[in-house]
């Protein structure tokens, strides 16, 4: 079931994704050569309590599987989402996504970006831009009566037209009383089908691009996901509101 939130828990949903624009902007300034994934994990988790709320992804687990152990996900280069942080330290030309979660007033925030180290191939910047654009094109479809696959079909037709591929085993979702709601949303489908877009939704809308092949693995830490063929990942997310008119983008600092 989709939910259809009130403005009171707008209000609260709006408060949470602040935070989560806030801690992204900390982090990506913080992105440096010989930094470690796990020290990017805790200025996040140091930063999300120092505002009275809670990392969103610490313990949190899919039905009986193993609890995320952090408060980032930290995917650098092949990694897709849901890298675990620890004692990597990143090197000149890597690509590292971070996604973050944040619960205040029992509410969520989601949003995720994609930041190249030191110096970065041509490709791999390419990859970036075109997921954050990917990223925009989809929010433009989110209006009002417009069809959920609409966001899908454009992120598709942009992100193959630039020669890279989406991934088609993850998807975006709706967010807000809960971390993942319904609907999801693939990167990918038909334009004009799936539920109508309708005003009080929140929607958490996430292109991941693979440089090559679509297909991902899982690593044995029952987390982290990959492509299988080993090329560069990025990902790029925001948490908005379906309004009357534009959407909103509520994970911007």
């Amino acid at each position: 079931m989709i939910l259809i939130k009130t403005k009171k828990e707008i209000d609260y949903i709006r408060e949470s994704c602040k935070i989560v624009a806030e801690t992204l902007q900390l982090i990506k300034s913080k992105i440096k050569i010989g930094v470690t994934t796990k020290e990017l994990d805790q200025i996040a988790e140091d930063y999300i309590r120092s505002n009275n709320a809670f990392p969103a992804f610490k313990g949190y687990s899919q039905g009986n599987g193993v609890k995320f152990p952090a408060s980032l996900c930290t995917s650098v280069n092949n990694e897709v989402v849901h890298g675990i942080p620890g004692n990597y330290e990143l090197k000149d030309g890597d690509l590292i996504s971070i996604d973050v979660g944040v619960l205040k007033n029992n509410y969520y925030g989601d949003a995720a970006i994609t930041v190249g180290v030191g110096n970065i191939s041509e490709l791999k910047q390419k990859l970036i831009e075109v997921t954050e654009r990917s990223l925009y094109i989809g929010i433009e479809k989110a209006i009002g009566s417009n069809r959920l696959h609409d966001i899908s079909s454009a992120i598709q037709k942009y992100v193959e037209s630039n020669g890279f591929s989406v991934v088609r085993d993850l998807c975006g979702h709706g967010v807000g009383k809960y971390l993942h709601e319904d609907p999801s949303i693939p990167n990918y489908g038909r334009k004009g089908t799936g539920p109508t877009l309708k005003r009080g939704m929140t929607l958490a809308i996430e292109p991941m691009v693979n440089a090559g092949d679509w297909k991902v693995t899982v690593a044995s830490d029952g987390w982290t996901v990959r492509t299988a063929d080993g090329s560069d990942s990025a990902h790029f997310e925001h948490t908005i509101l379906i309004t009357d008119k534009e959407p909103e983008i509520l994970t911007i600092s």
